[in-house]
């Protein structure tokens, strides 16, 4: 019968986890390799390759043709 009482509200369960491990400098370190991995990522020259096959076909398409 405690369902339809009207002073009694549902709350959440406070959850307070702190690490017995947690290094911030080590997570720090691991952050800034991720972030240098990911930028040397993007410099890689994809779009040169894909304009050298694209120029490639073109000429081909060119000399058939004329």
């Amino acid at each position: 019968m405690g369902l339809f009482m009207p002073n009694k509200r549902a709350t959440y369960r406070r959850f307070t986890y702190e690490p017995r491990f947690w290094d911030p400098e080590k997570e720090e370190k691991i952050k800034r390799r991720i972030r240098v991995g990911r930028s040397t990522e993007r410099r890689r020259p994809k779009g040169a390759i894909y304009f050298a096959v694209l120029l490639i076909i073109v000429l081909y398409l060119y000399l058939n043709f004329s």
